[in-house]
């Protein structure tokens, strides 16, 4: 499509390359105004005052070679940073008293695996070795294979492309945008098209998980923490391009669990969950357990388990509507 840019509309390229903003902005150019919409993108460069780009050292006859050349190496770099995860491998290091956890584990996209153990076990702390993509070079001694191999250390480093996202306990914003410019901004800086459709998307979404609405004009830092980790969710879901994702205690949230990982796996992540709600560990295929700050063993949900999570289920669906009873003021 690179090469047919400049005779398609104003209004297509600029809806199918979401940083075309950039371009106008590096060279001060104001952005298509929507009554131009309608022209391509060479009679839309004609159009420009010529005497006016020149005073800010333009030139009217290579802006269309600049815009193409522009978008092309935009394309290329998104193209550079799409991730191709096969697995995800943990092995084993040492626990707290420095006693070898002899395990290893393999994931692949689609996978959820539950971490779970008493508070102050070390469950966070395999998350990290997880996000900084160990090297025996932490206080565990574990190391993360990608593809079965030691993954570059570029990977480990880069800031601005991230391998691995992670949902902490905490979340607050500190930016002055509602919901709308936040998702629209990080669309833009991931290079997505269609960014109008991708908010609406994400809005939806976040609406299935939280428990109280998010409306488009609400200011990021008004969100409630259950709104907050629900709107990242979403977002991580369908924007990130980080193909391992890692929650630490999402039963905190308030939000509903069971959608939430439903909408990562759907997605093709590997998606890692520190956890203590039994519900969620048993949601599961497999259960990293921690103790004395190493991995004490590994479990695969059994058949009968499964069973019973049903049940586990139904309870925790009534203490659910109790606690909304309680919070609304309502009857039993």
């Amino acid at each position: 499509m690179i090469n047919s840019i400049p005779d398609e509309k104003i209004a297509i390229i600029l809806k199918t390359y979401a940083y075309c903003h950039d371009f106008f902005d590096a060279i001060v150019i104001d952005y298509p105004p929507q009554e131009k919409y309608h022209l391509t993108v060479n009679e839309y460069f004609e159009s420009l005052d010529s005497y006016e780009l020149q005073t800010k050292g333009v030139e009217q006859a290579d802006l269309v070679d600049q815009f193409v050349s522009f978008l092309e190496n935009m394309e290329a770099r998104q193209k550079s940073v799409q991730w191709n995860i096969e697995s995800l491998t943990i092995v084993g290091g040492q626990n707290k008293h420095g006693e070898q956890e002899n395990v290893s584990i393999c994931l692949r996209p689609g996978d959820v695996v539950s971490i779970v153990g008493p508070t102050g076990s070390g469950k966070s702390r395999l998350l990290g070795d997880i996000e900084w993509l160990a090297q025996g070079d932490t206080p565990t001694k574990r190391q993360i294979l990608i593809n079965d191999t030691i993954p570059p250390q570029s990977w480990r480093f880069s800031i601005e492309h991230k391998l691995v996202a992670q949902l902490s306990q905490n979340m607050n914003f500190v930016m002055d945008l509602t919901v709308a410019e936040f998702i629209k901004m990080h669309g833009e800086s991931r290079m997505i098209g269609d960014i109008e459709e991708k908010i609406r998307l994400i809005l939806e979404k976040a609406n299935e998980l939280a428990g109280e609405e998010i409306s488009l004009d609400t200011p990021v830092t008004a969100l409630s923490g259950g709104q907050s980790r629900a709107l990242m969710i979403a977002d991580t879901a369908f924007l990130s391009s980080s193909p391992i994702v890692l929650i630490d205690e999402i039963e905190n949230a308030g939000i509903d669990r069971k959608i939430a990982i439903s909408l990562l796996v759907t997605n093709e992540k590997i998606v890692l969950i520190a956890t203590h709600d039994p519900v969620l560990a048993l949601s599961a295929e497999r259960r990293i357990v921690i103790k004395n700050g190493g991995i004490e063993k590994i479990i695969a949900t059994s058949r009968t388990e499964k069973e019973l999570l049903h049940e586990l289920e139904a309870l925790n669906q009534k203490l659910m509507n109790y606690r909304e009873r309680l919070r609304t003021g309502g009857s039993f």
